[in-house]
C-alpha cells in the first residue's frame, strides 16, 4: 500500500511522552504524508496536543485532542497486567482530568529511580542524570532508559531491552500506579471525550468470548470505541473488532502507535508500509463525538 495515499493516524506519541518527534516534527510528517486527520495521543499528558493546538488550525489536516493513560483491568476480566484506555476530543483544561494526569506522571517519575537501581543492581551502568539527557526535558519512561541502554551499546536494540530488562516481570521491570478502569472512563467521559480501548491484540486474549465479555464490561463503564485498526492486527482481527463494535453499539478508531526511532519500522500513516486507516473512521469518530456533547 502506497504510504502517501490519504489516511488518517489517531494514534500518535510525540517528545511530550516517549515519542522522538516533537509536536511540530508531527504535523510537518503528516503535512508531507497527507495525512487528512490526526490525533497525539501521549501517555499521562496532554502537553503534546496542548503543543500543536495552535498551528494545526491553519493546516487542512481533522485534529483531536488525546490522550493514552495505562489502567487496571477489570478484576471480573481475570486478564493479568493492565490495558490502555485512549481518550478523544477530551478538554485540555479540564481540572478532574488535568490533576489525575499530575498523580500519573509523580507516580512515574517516582518509579524511574527504582527501576535505575534494579538495573544497576544487575551490573548495567546507568543513571537517572543520563535518562534525563535521553528525554529532552520530556516525561521520563522505559523506552527513554532502553534508548539510554542501547546508546551506551548496553543492548542491541530497544526491543531486547524490554525482552531482557524492562518488560513485565523482567529483572529491571517495576509495578506501576495506574488508574482504575472505571475511573479512567469516567474521567475521559466527565472531560468530554471519548474513551476507546487500544490495541486489544496486545492483551494477547486468544478466547473471542473472554474479549466480548471484556467489551461488555467496558461499555457498561462508559466505554465509547475499539481501536480495531493497529498495526499487529491481521485483516482479520481488525474485521473481528469492528464485528464486535457494531454489535455494542460502538465506534471504531486506529492508528499506528508512532514514536518515531523508538519503534523505527513504524512509519506514521502506514505503519509498515502496508496499513491504513480509512478517513471515514474520523469523520464517525467527530459525529459520535458531537452527538455526546
Amino acid at each position: 500500500m502506497d504510504c502517501n495515499l490519504p489516511g488518517i493516524d489517531l494514534h500518535i506519541h510525540s517528545t511530550a511522552s516517549d515519542g522522538t518527534l516533537s509536536p511540530d516534527e508531527i504535523l510537518r510528517l503528516a503535512l508531507k504524508s497527507r495525512l487528512a486527520a490526526i490525533a497525539i495521543t501521549d501517555h499521562d499528558t496532554l502537553k503534546g496536543s496542548r503543543e500543536i493546538c495552535g498551528a494545526i488550525t491553519s493546516t487542512p489536516i481533522g485534529f483531536l485532542t488525546g490522550i493514552e493513560v495505562s489502567v487496571t483491568t477489570p478484576f471480573s476480566s481475570g486478564i493479568s497486567g493492565s490495558l490502555h484506555i485512549l481518550g478523544y476530543g477530551i478538554r485540555l483544561d479540564d481540572s478532574a482530568l488535568n490533576a489525575s494526569l499530575e498523580t500519573l506522571q509523580s507516580a512515574r517519575k517516582n518509579r524511574n529511580p527504582h527501576i535505575i537501581d534494579r538495573l544497576n543492581a544487575l551490573g548495567i551502568d546507568v543513571s537517572i542524570e543520563e535518562v534525563s539527557q535521553i528525554s529532552g526535558g520530556a516525561q521520563i519512561g522505559r523506552p527513554h532508559i532502553a534508548r539510554l541502554m542501547l546508546q551506551k551499546g548496553l543492548v542491541k536494540s530497544i526491543n531486547e531491552a524490554f525482552d531482557l530488562y524492562l518488560g513485565f516481570q523482567k529483572p529491571a521491570y517495576v509495578e506501576k500506579y495506574r488508574l482504575a478502569c472505571d475511573q479512567a472512563i469516567q474521567i475521559i467521559s466527565e472531560a468530554g471525550g471519548l474513551a476507546v480501548l487500544a490495541h486489544p491484540f496486545l492483551l494477547k486474549i486468544s478466547d473471542n468470548d473472554r474479549l466480548e465479555s471484556l467489551i461488555v464490561t467496558l461499555k457498561e463503564m462508559g466505554l465509547q470505541g475499539i481501536e480495531a485498526y493497529y498495526p499487529e492486527h491481521s485483516p482479520e482481527y481488525t474485521a473481528y473488532c469492528s464485528s464486535l463494535a457494531q454489535k455494542h453499539d460502538l465506534i471504531i478508531t486506529g492508528g499506528t502507535d508512532f514514536h518515531g526511532a523508538v519503534k523505527p519500522g513504524i512509519q506514521m500513516g502506514c505503519g509498515k508500509g502496508n496499513f491504513k486507516v480509512p478517513y471515514a473512521v474520523y469523520e464517525r469518530l467527530v459525529e459520535r463525538h458531537q452527538k455526546m456533547r
